[in-house]
């Protein structure tokens, strides 16, 4: 099953898309650091935020971002649906050549962004690195496992699939497939499809505001038991040999 993509329109090069749920205090700082990175770029951008049934002040703030910035829309939830179903529906309403993935909570630098624009020739997805993380103790231990995990059975070559920063060509959002777990394995499915996969170090922090929204049952048992099934699947998926990878799923 595919996202019902919209066609990219031909001045806009780059849609980004942030997940957001119950991150009031993170909104503000997080836009306005993007607004001057993109500014930054020389291309036409715009930016997807989907409030994920936020019960706290995060609709407040997007609005009142919203209200002086025109590249920024916002869709908005009426009750909460999981990060994985959020990107499913940026990703759809992406119309810029190529889509950029930023996390709500602002400990991916958006400055970083340019980090994988600037090698986006060099394949059809650009995986951030998070060089240094500055999570807690056992988040990393968890990130560490189900990376091990997940390189061991999948053979996806990917470090560290965890880092919300990605890049990709908008065609690419067409081999994803809609699971709770979808972030954990977006390389996974691009490489299962024919597309290429490059990875960049990028700068990681510690968050502003607000608290993690994912325990042990999203990091690591869910991600876990989609791992067993998309095991046995992305195996067993064919690859067009011949086409650019860009074009393998045409």
């Amino acid at each position: 099953m595919r996202p019902p993509l919209n066609r990219p329109e031909p001045e806009l090069a780059l849609s980004v898309v942030i997940p957001l749920f119950n991150e009031a205090g993170n909104v503000g700082p997080l836009l306005a650091e993007l607004r001057a990175s993109l500014a930054a770029l020389p291309v036409g951008a715009e930016v997807i935020a989907v409030d994920d049934g936020s019960t706290d002040g995060t609709a407040a703030e997007l609005a009142i971002v919203a209200r002086d910035w025109p590249a920024l829309r916002v869709r908005r939830w009426a009750e909460n649906r999981g990060q994985a179903a959020a990107l499913w529906d940026g990703f759809a309403a992406a119309r810029g050549e190529w889509v950029a993935m930023l996390d709500g909570d602002g400990q991916n630098p958006p400055a970083e962004l340019a980090r994988l624009w600037a090698v986006r020739d060099r394949a059809d997805l650009i995986a951030g690195i998070r060089a240094e993380r500055r999570d807690p103790v056992l988040r990393r231990a968890m990130s560490r496992v189900a990376n091990a995990a997940r390189r061991l059975l999948l053979r996806d070559g990917v470090s560290d699939t965890g880092c919300s920063l990605k890049l990709f060509r908008r065609e690419v959002a067409g081999s994803f497939l809609p699971i709770r777990s979808m972030y954990s394995f977006l390389p996974a499915f691009a490489r299962a499809a024919g597309y290429t996969v490059h990875e960049v170090p990028v700068a990681h922090r510690p968050r502003r505001a607000g608290t993690s929204k994912y325990g042990l049952a999203v990091m690591a048992v869910r991600p876990l038991l989609d791992l067993l099934a998309l095991t046995w699947v992305l195996r067993r998926v064919f690859r067009q040999r011949g086409q650019p990878a860009s074009r393998a799923m045409d």
